[in-house]
């Protein structure tokens, strides 16, 4: 594929790149100031809509879409939930992140409460990630203190609160609506919809749930146009009128049997053996591939004759797993027993 160009893992790598000091000096907040000036509400949702992101929770659906079911001229209040209860296992992404460049997911969450109308918003962040909750805590307090966050952000009219609830451990509260339920108290138990949470979410509330790597997606669409968003990725199929494309970047999670496991940056539709044998430094012990779990342990799993599947929100489904899921990718060389595995993934 062709160079491309970080943005999400951008500052990860920079001295002390969780500091409001060190994201502002990147240009960070500069495209909240400019479209609490220059844009309405309802054209952030057009732009984001127009721009074709789909969430990278693991559903794939479009973020614009579901910011548009929120009933028209409610009284509010209305809450917008950011989903980085990350227990999918073989996914790290959004932890690499929030650890990383907290004030770049604080940015889209604050965007994203500006364009649907949102009063507060929640994180609802996995327990056994403690630096992330450290850094975000206090990346929302450089927030207040710089004016990003609070009464009248930046002398406009828009007030926002933001919260952080750590969750207790429940695979079930990845699950937007397990979430919910969860977060008001209950059992981590998903709810019958409809009604969906964009009608009736949080305390019976309008609601918008969006994972966190969607949310750091907004702002960069919003600063640099579906333009560029849609020059990366996947076009949609032409023979699935159902295919809306795949476009922009997506942080994959790489773990396994592979020599360089991490975090990576790159276009959605990457093939799997380019992930492996570029990105992640092959198989180890110079062994091969005889499985790879494309996204996630849910997602199902890929045989060594499928390496050329590609990494979009359609590429898996069409080798029958249930998609791209979260980007987890898990590599399983020859040696290792698919009894075994299947065993672990029934167990947890």
């Amino acid at each position: 594929m062709p160079t491309f160009e970080p943005v999400l893992l951008a500052n990860v790598g920079k001295p002390d790149s969780h500091t409001l000091k060190v994201y502002e000096a990147a240009g960070g907040y500069q495209t909240l100031r400019r479209v609490l000036q220059e844009m309405a509400p309802k054209e952030v949702v057009d732009r984001i809509r127009a721009s074709q992101l789909r969430g990278r929770g693991g559903a794939g659906f479009p973020t614009g879409l579901k910011w548009s079911f929120l009933p028209k001229d409610d009284p509010g209040p209305i809450y917008l939930w950011a989903n980085a209860h990350e227990s999918e296992p073989g996914t790290f992404c959004n932890r690499v992140q929030m650890e990383h460049d907290p004030h770049q997911i604080l940015e889209g969450i604050i965007l994203a409460c500006y364009a649907t109308g949102a009063s507060a918003a929640y994180i609802y962040l996995r327990y056994e990630y403690p630096l992330a909750y450290e850094r975000l805590q206090q990346a929302v307090e450089e927030c207040y203190r710089a004016g990003y966050l609070g009464r009248n952000i930046l002398g406009s009219d828009m007030s926002l609160d933001i919260y952080i609830h750590r969750g207790a451990g429940a695979y079930i509260c990845g699950e937007e609506t397990g979430l919910i339920e969860s977060i008001e108290g209950h059992r981590a138990w998903p709810r019958t919809k409809p009604p969906f949470p964009a009608v009736k979410g949080l305390f019976q509330r309008p609601t918008v749930v969006n994972n966190v790597e969607t949310l750091a997606c907004v702002k960069h669409i919003l600063e640099r146009g579906i333009e560029w968003f849609q020059s990366i990725g996947t076009p949609p199929d032409p023979s699935d009128p159902r295919d809306p494309g795949s476009f922009g970047p997506k942080v994959f999670s790489i773990s396994g049997h592979v020599n360089r496991p991490g975090c990576v940056e790159l276009p959605l539709g990457v093939p799997v053996r380019e992930l492996i044998e570029q990105h992640a430094g092959g198989v180890w012990k110079g062994r091969k591939v005889k499985a790879v779990v494309p996204g996630g342990l849910s997602t199902g799993v890929l045989s060594a004759h499928e390496l050329d599947t590609p990494l979009d929100f359609s590429g898996p489904c069409k080798a029958g797993c249930l998609g791209l899921g979260t980007g987890g990718v898990i590599v399983l060389d020859e040696t290792y027993s698919m009894v075994d595995f299947l065993h672990n993934s029934c167990r947890f």
